[in-house]
């Protein structure tokens, strides 16, 4: 293959900046050295493959004063693995030169927020010195291979997505030098040594899939068309939302064990456009069945696949999704087969997928302990009382614990010996943690917001500041319906780009102008199915008056065990629609936190109680399905019968 045959005529803008880059060195290495707050158009989307996206805070802008640059760093760990060096290395660095904060991200990495252009270069050589790296990060190439995150040491098919995600990760990494050129002054730090026979993999050229005689055997220098994301999972385990990824593989294993092979799934992809229907989310298809010791080349083949034809004009049409759409599953799998160089097997049979969170206590069984902490939208900090920044730092240092993030933006650490677990579960407590997942509030433990404002340059409206009120409001609601005891995923984005996956929530709330959402529905809770549009815009202080019908409908509707979004999908937007329409709203407010309630009985008293016990009521509440009053008056009835 010979370099520049995947630019098709009237490319987009971003491929004449790829190829003028020099395998991204340029124009990032110049401009570097230049006495600036930010980089040039061509310099910031080559920034992006070096694992950073130059942003300013909006909260600052002052007309007629410069924006207020600043850039986030993203880290790459395949499977969400974060060694204890690199850990602490992070939230040093988000001391010193960050917002004070980390971010996990929904494909298990960190984001550092607020970094100044002259001190990226110390954070970038810093974060490869411990044992980490930004390199694919972002940009047009292979993203953050993801697996499941939990350790479990007794499990063969765990251990076998651990170690795939973290060979496809090194297969499909970038080799330019340009990375170490820039950051670490041409050194090479101490990184994983990667399997020999990955490299091998690397360098065969499959019927045509390698460039010859370049410094990127497989991407050339146009890279891909568009970002490539993937994924290892095992059977059942959808902790990873499977059919979102470009390519995800699933681990088959014989009865003992023993690694077999992987089921193959390609065409996930959410990013899309408001009003524009050439452009949409879609779920992955499967494809076929691969063996083990083929894998690699599978890999490569799909890879060349999407390298070659994807649309290299239209940057909304470029990834892979809709190469698959356009040409059907038949045409695509005859297509990769030319590269693969034989046939594909049928796709083995699955059991049914189901979410995990993993969040409390658990055995990894090899005799230690894990421990899945719950961090709302990703937002590792110390706020109040609430000091998680301050209590993780605490616990891997004096333990030196590894990490694994989760797709759900959450924390694993692990590798616990028993003795220490009272230990770690008091430094938690007292740092203002909640290590019981029953105690999480149950709106909280399966939501996801992206950042969105202030610093996202694609955010049209608000996202993580203002999930958390959303889910109070919608709370409040359930408990005015009777039904506070619902679990429903509720997933938010500041814009349709889709990085919190609200395409696949039970409801999905899409950034469309300031303070309007496009509404989603009919999602599932093993994130199997997608939702659908089923309000193009919602001013979100009409959320109660929207919401209500649906719900009181689901109540007095829904079948055994039967869910809102499985419910949603039953019954049909069209019924959904027609009973809102006639519903009549109650006199009956919904009170809003920190809102108070007029008094309309002289009888009626309030009694105050500490936060504590109005905790503990809420969540006995919640847990007994019965109004807190209630459970007030039966506890006072049972004291005074005495």
């Amino acid at each position: 293959m010979t370099e520049g045959s995947t630019i098709q005529k009237k490319s987009s803008k971003v491929e004449g900046m790829k190829e003028r880059s020099n395998f991204l060195r340029e124009p990032i290495a110049t401009e570097l050295q230049q006495d600036t707050t930010h980089f040039s158009e061509d310099g910031i989307q080559i920034l992006k493959f070096h694992g950073s996206y130059q942003q300013d805070n909006r909260d600052n802008r002052v007309k007629g004063q410069e924006k207020d640059y600043q850039f986030m760093l993203r880290t790459r760990n395949p499977g969400g693995f974060i060694p204890h060096q690199l850990y602490l290395a992070l939230e040093n660095l988000s001391e010193e030169y960050g917002n004070h904060t980390l971010r996990v991200t929904t494909r298990q990495g960190y984001q550092i927020h607020g970094i100044l252009k002259k001190n990226l270069k110390s954070v970038i050589s810093t974060i490869v010195n411990s044992m980490g790296s930004t390199l694919g990060a972002c940009g047009d190439l292979n993203r953050n291979v993801m697996a499941p995150p939990a350790p479990y040491k007794n499990r063969a098919d765990y251990q076998y997505a651990w170690e795939y995600a973290d060979k496809i990760a090194d297969l499909l990494t970038p080799q330019t030098g340009a990375y170490y050129e820039i950051w670490l002054d041409g050194e090479k730090a101490i990184t994983a040594e990667e399997a020999p026979e990955v490299k091998a993999y690397r360098q065969k050229d499959l019927n045509g899939s390698n460039f010859s005689d370049s410094e990127e055997p497989i991407y050339g220098s146009q890279y891909m068309p568009r970002k490539f994301k993937c994924s290892v999972t095992v059977p059942g385990d959808n902790s990873i939302d499977v059919y979102t990824h470009d390519l995800s593989l699933v681990v088959i294993t014989d009865k003992k064990g023993n690694l077999q092979g992987f089921n193959i799934l390609a065409g996930g992809g959410l990013g899309r456009t408001h009003r524009k229907d050439e452009t949409f989310a879609r779920s992955a298809d499967e494809i076929g069945y691969v063996h083990k010791d083929d894998v690699f080349d599978l890999v490569k083949a799909i890879v060349a696949t999407q390298r070659d034809y994807g649309d290299r004009t239209d940057r909304r049409h470029a990834r892979m999704k809709y190469l698959i759409n356009d040409w059907g599953v038949e045409k695509f799998t005859a297509k990769l087969e030319e590269f693969f160089g034989k046939k594909l097997e049928a796709f083995k049979p699955l059991p049914q997928w189901k979410y995990e969170d993993y969040l409390g206590w658990h055995e990894q069984g090899d005799g230690k302990l894990f421990i899945g902490i719950s961090v709302e939208n990703g937002r590792v900090k110390n706020e109040g009382k609430f000091k998680l920044k301050e209590a993780l730092k605490k616990v891997i240092e004096k333990y030196e614990l590894p990490t694994r993030l989760t797709a759900n933006h959450n924390i694993i650490l692990y590798e616990i010996e028993p003795q220490w677990q009272e230990d770690i579960s008091q430094i938690f407590v007292n740092h203002g943690i909640e290590i019981n997942p029953e105690n999480v509030n149950h709106l909280t433990r399966y939501s996801m917001a992206c950042p969105a404002l202030p610093t996202c340059g694609l955010a049209t409206t608000e996202s993580e500041r203002i999930l958390p009120s959303i889910l109070e409001r919608i709370d409040a609601l359930l408990s005015k319906l009777n039904i506070a005891q619902e679990n429903i995923v509720i997933r938010m984005t500041g814009c349709p780009n889709g990085c919190a996956r609200p395409y696949m929530a039970e409801l999905g709330f899409v950034g469309d102008s300031p303070n309007v959402y496009q509404i989603w529905l009919g999602g599932c809770p093993n994130q199997t199915r997608l939702a659908r549009v089923y309000v193009d815009k919602l001013n979100i202080a009409n959320l109660e008056k929207f919401l209500e019908p649906l719900l009181v409908f689901f109540r007095d509707n829904k079948e055994k065990s039967e869910t809102f979004g499985d419910f949603c999908h039953r019954v049909g937007f069209d019924a959904l629609r027609k009973f809102a329409d006639k519903y009549k709203f109650s006199e009956k407010k919904v009170v809003k936190k920190g809102e108070k309630l007029p008094r309309k009985k002289r009888n009626e008293h309030r009694v105050s109680i500490n936060e504590e016990w109005y905790q503990k009521l809420k969540i006995t509440s919640t847990q007994q399905e019965k109004p807190m009053n209630q459970i007030v008056i039966e506890a006072l009835e049972s004291y005074f019968s005495k």
